[in-house]
C-alpha cells in the first residue's frame, strides 16, 4: 500500500528523519494561510498523488508570494495529473502539501528496499539525487551504492558511517547523516514497509540534511497489525477495480488488454496470461480467486472482471485441488444470472469434480465456450475477441 508524501514524512519524522516544515491544504485559501504560518520567503506547493515524477508533470510548483501560492493550489487541486508512472489515465489531485523552501546546496538519493532474493533490507544510495535512479543505474552504475543489512543485527553504526563517507556527508553532517540512516532503517522495520525512498535528500546551504521528498510503501499483508497506517489508505488514488477486489479479499491487478481472466492460484494465473500473449492476445487483468473459492466468491469475481468495459472476452481457468469444479460452475451460472454478459466466455475446468462441473455448464443452456487445455482456452479467447472486433 502506498501512502502520500506528507504521510510518509510524518512517519519518518517519528524516527528522527529531518523534514522541511509543511502542511496539507485542501483549498487555495488554506494553502496561503499555511504558508504564512510556516514563514519564509519561498514555498513549494506539491500535488499529493501516489506517483513519482510529479515535478516533470508540473505537480510541484515553487512560489514566492501569496498570489503565486493561491494560483498554484488552484491549478493543482482537482486536476488529473498525468506522470510517467500513472499511465495515460493519471490521478486526481485532492490536496496539496505546502512546504517552506530551502536553499539547496546539493541533492542525494537514498532508499531502503526489501531484497526478496537475499531476504534482507538493502540500502541504495547515490550522490546524484533528484533524477531517475533507474536511468542513472544504466548510464553510470558505479554511481550507485548498495549496502545489504543483516536482519539478525540490523544497521550497524559503522555501516551508517561508511554510507555517510561515500556520500561525502562528513564533518558537521556526519552525525545527522548517521541518525537519518538509522532512523530510516528503524522505520522500515517499525512500519512493515517494503520501500522507503528519499529523493532528493538535500544538503541545504544552512548545513542541514533534509528529506525534501519521501515515499513509503507498506506491505499489505501486515496492515492487520498496523491499524494506524491502514487508516492512511487513500482509495481515490487506487485503481477502482483493485480497490473493489481488495474489499472482497480478492487478488486483482488491472492491466490494459482485452481478455478478462479469472483463475485460481497465482502461478496458474501467470501461466494463463503468458498463454494469452503467446496466442496473440493481451490480458485485461490478473485475478486469483484463491484455492477455496465458494460459489458466491466466484460470482463476485465474475462481476468484477465484467465491470471493466475494456474486456472483449473472458477466460475462466480453474485447476481444482482444494477447490471444486462444481463450485466454480455454480458460481459462473449464478454470476450469469445476475450480470448481463455481452462478451464471449471461455471456460476451462480441470481437477476435482471436473465432470460434474462441465455437465452443469452444458446443462445450463448458457453461451459458454469450453476448452480441455489451457492452450486451447487461450486460443479460443483470442479468437473470440477478433470475432467481436
Amino acid at each position: 500500500m502506498d501512502i502520500h508524501e506528507y504521510q510518509a514524512k510524518t512517519l519518518l519524522a517519528q524516527h528522527g528523519v529531518q523534514i522541511a516544515p509543511g502542511k496539507l491544504a485542501n483549498t487555495p485559501a488554506q494553502a496561503v494561510a499555511y504558508a504564512r504560518e510556516l514563514g519564509g520567503e519561498r514555498w513549494v506547493v506539491k500535488a499529493q498523488i501516489h506517483s513519482g515524477a510529479r515535478g516533470k508533470a508540473g505537480g510541484i510548483i515553487v512560489c514566492s508570494s501569496d498570489d503565486e501560492i493561491s494560483a498554484a493550489a488552484d491549478a493543482l487541486i482537482g486536476k488529473r495529473l498525468v506522470t510517467e508512472q500513472t499511465g495515460s489515465q493519471g490521478k486526481v489531485v485532492q490536496s496539496v502539501y505546502v512546504e517552506r523552501a530551502g536553499d539547496i546546496e546539493r541533492e542525494l538519493y537514498l532508499a531502503f528496499v526489501i531484497d526478496r532474493v537475499h531476504e534482507r533490507v538493502v540500502i541504495v544510495a547515490s550522490a546524484q539525487g533528484g533524477m531517475d535512479i533507474e536511468q542513472l543505474a544504466e548510464t553510470d552504475p558505479d554511481a550507485i551504492i548498495r549496502i545489504p543489512v543483516d536482519p539478525a543485527v540490523g544497521l550497524r553504526p559503522f555501516q551508517a558511517r561508511e554510507l555517510a563517507f561515500a556520500l561525502d556527508l562528513t564533518g558537521d553532517l556526519l552525525r545527522p547523516a548517521v541518525q537519518l540512516f538509522s532512523g530510516c532503517y528503524q522505520a522500515i522495520e517499525a512500519f512493515d514497509a517494503t520501500l522507503i525512498e528519499i529523493n532528493p535528500l538535500a544538503v541545504l546551504k544552512s548545513g542541514e540534511l533534509v528529506a525534501l521528498d519521501a515515499k513509503v510503501t507498506v506491505d499489505d499483508n501486515a496492515l492487520f497489525r498496523r491499524p494506524d497506517i491502514a487508516e492512511m489508505r487513500d482509495k481515490h488514488q487506487e485503481d477502482p477495480r483493485e480497490t473493489k477486489a481488495s474489499d472482497h479479499d480478492l487478488s486483482y491487478v488491472g492491466l490494459e488488454g482485452g481478455i478478462g481472466c479469472m483463475i485460481n492460484g497465482a502461478g496458474l494465473a501467470m501461466a494463463t496470461m503468458d498463454m494469452i500473449k503467446l496466442a496473440g492476445g493481451e490480458p485485461a487483468n490478473f485475478l486469483d480467486i484463491g484455492g477455496g473459492a465458494s460459489p458466491d466468491r466466484v460470482a463476485k469475481a465474475f462481476e468484477l472482471v465484467l465491470e471493466d468495459t475494456s474486456v472483449q472476452a473472458m477466460l475462466v481457468n480453474i485447476y481444482a485441488g482444494i477447490n471444486r469444479c462444481d463450485w466454480i460452475a455454480e458460481g459462473i451460472i449464478k454470476a450469469l444470472g445476475i450480470v448481463d454478459i455481452k462478451v464471449p466466455l471461455v471456460v476451462r475446468l480441470s481437477g476435482t469434480n471436473v465432470e460434474q462441473g462441465i455437465k452443469m455448464l452444458k446443462d445450463s443452456g448458457l453461451p459458454i465456450i469450453t476448452a480441455d487445455t489451457l492452450g486451447e482456452a487461450a486460443i479460443k479467447a483470442v479468437e473470440a475477441t477478433k470475432k467481436g472486433a
